[in-house]
């Protein structure tokens, strides 16, 4: 055989292994969205993008059931959101292209705060009342998450200057700085340094906060900082904090930055406070959703419950996880797009496949409460992960999230392997001119 012919032979064998790899997976693809448990039921849902990305096309809807009753879009992004006493809702969002306001930035420029959407608005639902500041990016600057007090002030998450805000009538009223905690950089807003993605109130002037970048949630009480780390620096685990160039860095050159276990949390989203020995936690980075209990002996934050898999689908970057009044668990299965309430054995009794990539979901009335159903069992927590194809299933759901859900490990290994094919192909051809 030669050159020529070898180089077409691979060239079609490369068609029909990408070809039937995808088409295979297509066929075979879990079914998701299916269930539905007896009742109506009411989810609120702040969706981060679609079609355009991370950053584009975003909103803030009310399912009913599986239909969705009202939708507001105007943001590039929404995020936390929660209904209010009055039926408005808060959302935290991110927004570009604004046309004043921008200092020190130039215009137009990118705004991000918080927002009240009053969905029985006169024309459908709109935006009645916004607080907004402008930020360096549209990436990795935008508030994820904004709490309303009991005193009616507005706390914040902002994820721009690595820091807790809370705001009154407009202004900054208080704040709690990370770098009082963390190794700062010289500038914050330049670059993806702590990534503090949620704040809850769980106690009078007592906040549990997530601190992605570091693995780790603190609780912080105003007026004597930080109080109680979860998943404390071990001392071993600082590689994994600085996995990315632009995440924790040793600032003060002391050899160390505080980090914990990506074995217990790994880039976390929106933790749920059970009560002072439970925190439930949306483990992005492990790909599962985690209930940590506090060790009466030790005092360390251990595994006691996960959930991996629903549906006969893997979890793919999960990032809210609520215990509900039932006792069951809400979760947003974010690069999945979908939303499952499953019980406390992983039965799933209700999912919803959304458009666009969701954020974080509320079950009404309750919306994320502080306190919960506390479960057990002391769950194990085999790693699922296949080196090299995870981290390329990975990167490919996150440059491209229009990727299908059921695109796993298998699928990347086919598409290397007709990569494989084509390349020695072309080569074949080549030589044979």
């Amino acid at each position: 055989m030669d050159r020529r012919t070898r180089g077409i032979g691979l060239l079609l064998a490369a068609v029909v292994v990408l070809v039937g790899t995808l088409a295979v997976g297509a066929a075979t693809a879990p079914q998701i969205g299916g269930a539905d448990s007896a009742g109506p039921t009411e989810t609120l849902v702040g969706s981060q993008g679609g079609d355009g990305g991370y950053h584009a096309d975003g909103n803030v809807f009310l399912l009913e059931g599986k239909e969705r009753v009202w939708n507001e879009d105007s943001a590039d992004s929404y995020f936390d959101v929660s209904y209010r006493d009055d039926g408005t809702v808060l959302a935290a969002f991110m927004r570009d292209g604004y046309e004043s306001g921008c200092d020190p930035y130039p215009e137009p420029c990118t705004k991000t705060g918080f927002r009240i959407v009053d969905p029985d608005a006169d024309g459908g639902p709109a935006v009645t009342e916004e607080y907004a500041v402008p930020v360096r990016s549209k990436t990795d600057s935008e508030v994820h998450d904004v709490e309303e007090l009991s005193s009616g002030e507005f706390l914040l998450a902002d994820m721009d200057r690595e820091r807790l805000v809370v705001v009154e009538d407009g202004e900054e009223a208080w704040t709690w700085n990370a770098s009082s905690f963390y190794d700062p950089p010289e500038d914050p807003t330049r670059r993806d340094w702590l990534h503090i993605n949620d704040v809850d109130a769980v106690g009078d002037g007592r906040y549990l906060i997530s601190v992605r970048n570091a693995n780790q949630l603190l609780v912080v009480e105003r007026g004597q900082g930080v109080v109680e780390v979860i998943n404390e620096d071990d001392g071993d685990s600082d590689g994994s904090c600085q996995v990315l160039d632009d995440e924790l860095l040793d600032s003060d050159g002391d050899g160390d930055i505080r980090c914990g276990d990506p074995a217990i949390l790994d880039h976390q989203h929106n933790p749920q406070w059970l009560d002072e020995g439970a925190v439930l936690v949306a483990d992005s980075g492990n790909d599962r959703i985690v209930e940590l209990h506090r060790n009466d002996t030790t005092g360390e934050w251990e595994p006691a419950w996960t959930l991996e898999r629903a549906e006969r689908l893997a979890l793919q970057w999960p990032r809210d996880a609520d215990r509900l009044a039932n006792g069951n668990t809400l979760v947003t299965d974010t690069r999945n797009a979908r939303l499952l309430e499953v019980a406390p054995n992983g039965t799933v009794v209700w999912s919803h496949r959304t458009p666009g990539i969701p954020y974080e979901a509320e079950r009404l009335p309750d919306g994320e409460r502080v306190g919960g159903e506390r479960y057990g069992g002391g769950a194990e927590t085999p790693s699922r992960d296949v080196p090299l194809l995870s981290a390329g299933r990975i990167v490919v759901h996150s440059l491209y999230p229009a990727t299908p859900y059921w695109f796993v490990e298998r699928h990347v290994a086919g598409v290397l392997v007709a990569l494989l094919f084509a390349v020695a192909g072309v080569t074949e051809w080549y030589r044979s001119r």
